[in-house]
């Protein structure tokens, strides 16, 4: 989920890069990133194993290959007490099994870069998720308080038709998005700040991780948790739910792929 990371050396400058943004320069072939791919979906297994259990879901494969995929653990989504519900703890617990399998699937495939997936795990896992999602939760929790009082605030169209209608219940909507985005943004941008530190403290490497608006592409996991959380009493965000186990793919993957490459120019 990170970008770039610029690293100033005394002899020399050195680019170093993990993470988001690293597909041109890295060098595992096809198969290793799949494998890595693999492992971090093995990871998540247990947890969404335990996740499913606890709801009542049946761990037989027999059961499973006779129940509608719909009906399936990872895609029922109602009613709501009868289907996982994706919120900050089992994200965490998600995502903690996504980059352990990755991590795993990467010193298999990739035993030259075990350092630098080292350090990959702590910026996923605190700067990448922890950071974000603590954010994201909090917020929420704030604005769920105040939510009518503000979306009855937005102005509304004076009109019987369906087109006013739907364009009432979008405009009431814009200030939850607004929000979504704002605390995503605060929470990537403190991530990036917890990374620099683990870097510069616990590696003693003293890096700049700088953001750029190009740099919330790569955050699609960030986005359907931050939009599912912001909306997880309502039927949008319960769906939408549904992805965050395959988003959270995404912290393992870039932990198993992730190695340390230096440009290096003697000027």
């Amino acid at each position: 989920m990170i970008n770039k990371i610029s690293a100033n050396s005394i002899n020399n400058y050195q680019k170093v890069s993990f993470g988001h943004g690293q597909e041109a320069a890295n060098t595992l072939t096809k198969k290793q990133k799949a494998v890595i791919l693999a492992s971090s979906a093995a990871g998540m297994a247990p947890v969404l194993m335990g996740l499913a259990k606890h709801k009542g879901f049946s761990l037989n494969p027999v059961k499973i290959l006779k129940t509608p995929i719909k009906d399936w653990a990872l895609f029922k989504f109602a009613p709501k007490e009868k289907a996982i519900q994706f919120e900050a703890p089992q994200i965490l617990a998600l995502a903690t099994g996504s980059v352990a399998g990755g991590f795993a699937g990467g010193c298999i495939v990739d035993k030259e870069n075990i350092k630098a997936k080292k350090r990959e795990v702590l910026s996923q896992l605190l700067g990448n998720v922890s950071v974000p999602v603590a954010c994201v939760a909090s917020g929420a929790m704030l604005y769920d308080k105040y939510a009518d009082k503000i979306e009855g605030a937005m102005p509304q169209l004076k009109s019987t038709k369906k087109a006013a209608k739907v364009f009432n219940k979008v405009l009431q909507k814009v200030p939850n998005a607004a929000t979504t985005l704002g605390l995503l943004g605060v929470g990537i941008f403190l991530g990036n700040k917890v990374s620099n530190f683990i870097n510069e403290k616990l590696y003693h490497k003293k890096v700049e991780r700088n953001i750029r608006p190009s740099d919330f592409a790569p955050h699609v996991d960030d986005v359907c948790m931050a939009t599912s959380m912001m909306n997880k009493d309502s039927l949008f965000g319960s769906k939408l739910g549904r992805i965050i186990p395959i988003a959270l793919l995404v912290p393992g993957y870039e932990t198993g792929i992730a190695q340390k490459h230096h440009n290096v120019n003697n000027s």
